[in-house]
């Protein structure tokens, strides 16, 4: 006799796989070897016709057996009854499965397994490689396997041959609906229940630096499908790795789950008699109590997780070094321009002999010994690691041994460098509201929070094909020049925030001018390279631009200098940034693609809405990020953090925006106000007294309010009106700043703002011209002399859009702004029809007369008196063709 059976409490792939292995042995009985999972017992119940080929196990005599196909499992500690029958000799096995082979495990005469994501892609496959056709009844119950184990395709377990298996059972009749109804189950009450109980007593077991959560319940009753609540768990909570025991009645129920490749469920579920794959397993156990399990699972965790985190993970490089043959006086010049608190002293041949902190640089120094060669300072005992020391190593030596600098070695050559802050910050980030059991280490965060699955879900939704398929291409070309890629900055931030910004920076480890020059070979573009600082503009033909700059430091010589810049490594990159939302950043080479780098918690930062620096002296080194703090914290809608307001606070009050040359605040304040609205951002820096770092005479009161307020609904009627022209809005915005200053002041700030000699003809001679206007149009009004066309015409036509745009937002009286509304929407374009070519046809030799006639047809023109070219012609006869003209 043929038997066809699988696991007990068995699943949808049971199913779908036990009705695929009985076309291939027509001859053989279908029995389930045990219960049935209670979504498959409900499919059953409603569709009775599929459970009459099926024979209960009490029917079958198994001594009786000769042939045992085995389907979606392999050990016979699963198989209930049928377990005797495959251990007895005589008996011939074949195994159709998709678990890994387990110690223990039954071996078949034929046996097909394959790490996919269901059983039923095994038979799927067999099918199209023998030409079998399952009937579209088949095909759905195969298809409801298929999807119940990959999760309808998602699970990370699910592989390329699950995905042509469902295409050949699609395409053979399977009836997606009836998958639907049948995999989609609402929970009974005894399961929310559960849920309810499983959630309230996880536990996250941190082994290895990898996050496990172990949830447990107790119930005196049977509840079914596990599985079903633990992908519940995982789903709700973005777990990477889950365990569920249950104890209902005399056993317990465990249920293993988990999305990454560290945590090989099949394998850890095996020491308890269970099974599955790598990413899915189950157990029953009947000899231990629930608390023995639970007992039993961290040992069990710390043998089988493989470690994550190791040291070239954590390392800091490149390493800042200082040589042997350096006095402390060195030394405390190199700890001081870059920023760090210990350094390795190097022979000539790059051996590490010691390592010598900025506090016994200091004292050493307070003791008037800075000439004193380092080596009679440094410390000589101190141990080294190589690249892949585990973290639990790295904790010992720094805080079991307190050795706060642990060199990173590879084969002599120091290689990188791991200190106690970032040990510190590798234990303290991904902390849940679960509480934590530190089994190992707790894993950094640099490349952990949002899954790269769901940033690569982002570049689709976010960017055009075209745009994807750049940076695409250029993880390409990095993979080939084996140097990586990072997308950075307010691209990434804007990314996270849904917000469009196609400002893309890349940032390249290596040479990104040497990067840019080969893209553009391969892709056609131009570049602009800029060798001083390593940074380069890729121009594409279609109007994209990309900036790309070498990863590097910098440090400033002193307070509001420039920075000198030197090569590095990305997380020092992102160090030198401004705030923590602006250092995150996105992997862009091949096999990393999409995978997010959280150094410093930019994520965390831009949840809760609020604007840190990195560091307490940013404002000094820098202090025009106190604009950019400004800016940031308007146009996002976010906060300081405290810190950092009492930073900034402390930056304006001490005077460094006084070190900061002009231009680079000039900028900084055209920026702010080319933004949308900039308006917040003016009255927070009026707050922060920094308009009298602009000139002492610039303040912010109520009137001068309106008029910025008016200037905005100027600015948005005009772009309304004049879609196509190209307004700089941050002209009118800068008027309306200086619009109480007296004309010797605005010399003053030009020149205290290097403001560029193209824009000083608006600031100077057409703002004191448009004052003059202000005032002649407010007495007419006045006297109720409302001018005529071409009056207006003469008074506003030598004004630029933006001067006029401020004549607006300065008149107080709504009929003069209409006034001057209509020079914009009527008067502005009008042209005489004739033109100087017309005139020289008339015999009229060219001259000043042209002017002449050409304002006097333009003011007929305006004031109505002439409206064809016939009438202009008429108008040049009548006036200056005459023969008393002529005469």
């Amino acid at each position: 006799m043929e038997v066809i059976t699988t696991h007990v409490n068995s699943d949808f792939d049971c199913l779908g796989a036990m009705i695929a292995a009985k076309k291939l042995y027509p001859q053989a009985e279908m029995v389930f070897a045990g219960a049935q999972e209670r979504s498959l017992r409900a499919f059953f119940l409603k569709s009775a016709f599929y459970a009459h080929n099926f024979k209960r196990v009490r029917d079958i005599d198994l001594n009786a057996v000769t042939r045992l196909i085995l389907v979606d499992v392999r050990q016979s500690s699963r198989i209930g009854p049928f377990a005797a029958a495959a251990e007895r000799a005589g008996v011939e096995l074949h195994i159709y499965d998709h678990h890994p082979l387990g110690p223990g495990d039954l071996r078949g005469a034929i046996e097909y397994v394959e790490p996919v994501g269901a059983t039923v892609t095994v038979f799927a496959h067999l099918f199209m490689e023998r030409g079998i056709v399952p009937t579209p009844e088949e095909a759905t119950m195969m298809m409801l396997g298929l999807y119940e184990d990959t999760g309808s395709l998602l699970f990370s377990s699910t592989t390329a041959r699950d995905f042509q298996a469902a295409a050949f059972l699609l395409s053979h009749g399977a009836n997606l609906n009836t998958v639907a109804d049948f995999l989609t189950q609402e929970l009974t009450t005894d399961q929310v229940a559960l849920l309810n109980e499983l959630i309230n007593t996880s536990t996250i077991l941190n082994v290895n630096g990898v996050n496990v959560t172990l949830a447990h319940a107790s119930i005196d009753h049977f509840v079914g499908d596990l599985a079903v609540l633990a992908h519940k768990l995982k789903d709700m909570e973005s777990l990477d790795a889950l365990i569920i025991a249950v104890r209902m009645e005399d056993r317990i129920f465990v249920v293993g789950r988990s999305r990454i490749p560290e945590v090989p469920m099949g394998k850890i579920l095996a020491e308890l008699g269970g099974g599955g794959h790598a990413y899915a397993a189950s157990a029953t156990v009947r000899d231990m109590t629930l608390i023995q399990v639970l007992e039993r699972c961290p040992a069990l965790l710390m043998h089988h997780v493989n470690p994550r985190w190791k040291a070239r993970h954590l390392m800091s490089v490149p390493v800042k070094t200082i040589s042997d043959l350096a006095t402390i006086g060195d030394v405390r010049q190199v700890l001081t321009r870059y920023g760090v608190s210990a350094l390795p002293v190097v022979t000539a041949e790059g051996m590490v002999v010691g390592i010598i902190t900025r506090q016994v640089a200091e004292r050493a120094a307070h003791h008037q010994l800075s000439e004193v060669s380092v080596l009679e300072y440094m410390t000589g005992e101190f141990q080294v690691v190589a690249p892949d020391a585990p973290a639990e190593l790295l904790k010992e030596l720094i805080v079991g041994h307190n050795q706060r600098f642990v060199p990173v070695v590879d084969k002599g050559a120091l290689v990188g460098a791991i200190t106690r802050t970032d040990l510190l910050r590798h234990m303290v980030s991904g902390v849940r509201s679960a509480p934590i059991t530190q089994v190992g280490t707790e894993p950094a965060t640099h490349r952990g929070g949002l899954k790269r699955r769901h940033i690569q879900r982002l570049l689709r939704d976010q960017l055009s094909a075209e745009m994807q398929d750049i940076l695409k291409q250029c993880g390409e070309v990095g993979d080939d020049l084996q140097v990586s890629l990072f997308a950075v900055g307010g691209f990434v931030r804007d990314l996270l925030l849904r917000q469009d910004n196609l400002d893309v920076d890349i940032v390249v480890e290596g040479d990104g001018i040497a990067f840019a020059q080969e893209f553009s070979r391969r892709h056609g573009c131009r570049v602009r390279a800029h060798h001083k600082f390593g940074t380069a503009i890729v121009i594409f033909p279609q109007g994209y631009k990309l900036d790309v700059v070498s990863a590097r430091m910098e440090y400033y010589l002193e307070p509001g200098a420039l920075p000198t810049v030197e090569h590095s490594s990305i997380k020092l990159d992102l160090y030198r940034r401004d705030f923590t939302i602006n250092t995150l950043a996105i992997a862009l080479n091949g096999k990393e693609y999409g995978e997010l780098l959280d150094f410093f918690g930019g994520q965390r930062d831009l949840h809760d809405k609020v604007l840190r620096v990195l560091h307490n002296l940013s404002f000094v080194e820098d202090p025009t990020r106190v604009f950019r703090a400004i800016r940031f914290e308007q146009r996002l809608g976010f906060h300081l953090g405290p810190h950092t307001n009492s930073l900034l606070r402390s930056a304006v009050q001490m005077g460094f925006l006084d070190k900061v040359g002009g231009s680079r605040v000039f900028n900084e304040l055209v920026i702010i106000f080319k933004e949308a609205n900039p308006l917040p951002a003016l009255f927070r820096m009026a707050e922060l007294d920094l308009l009298q770092y602009i000139h002492p005479s610039l303040s912010l009161d109520e009137r001068k309010r309106h008029i910025f307020e008016a200037a905005s609904q100027a600015v948005l009627w005009y772009e309304f009106q004049y879609a196509h022209e190209d307004l700089q809005r941050w002209q009118v915005y800068l008027l309306c700043l200086f619009a109480d200053v007296k004309y010797p002041a605005i010399q003053g700030i030009c020149k205290r703002l290097d403001i560029p000699a193209r824009f000083q003809d608006l600031f100077r001679t057409q703002r004191s011209r448009a004052h003059q206007v202000l005032r002649q149009l407010a007495r007419r009004h006045g006297r109720g002399n409302t001018p005529k066309p071409s009056e207006l015409h003469h008074l506003l036509h030598p004004f630029s859009a933006e001067a006029l745009l401020y004549i607006m937002a300065r008149i107080g009286e709504d009929e003069v702004r209409r006034w001057v509304s209509h020079f914009v929407t009527h008067l502005r374009p009008v042209k005489p029809l004739v033109d100087g070519h017309d005139l020289k046809r008339l015999g009229i030799p060219p001259g000043p007369c042209y002017k002449e006639i050409l304002d006097a047809l333009l003011t007929a023109r305006l004031n109505g008196k002439v409206v064809s070219f016939e009438d202009e012609i008429a108008l040049i006869n009548l006036r200056f063709l005459s023969s008393d003209k002529m005469g």
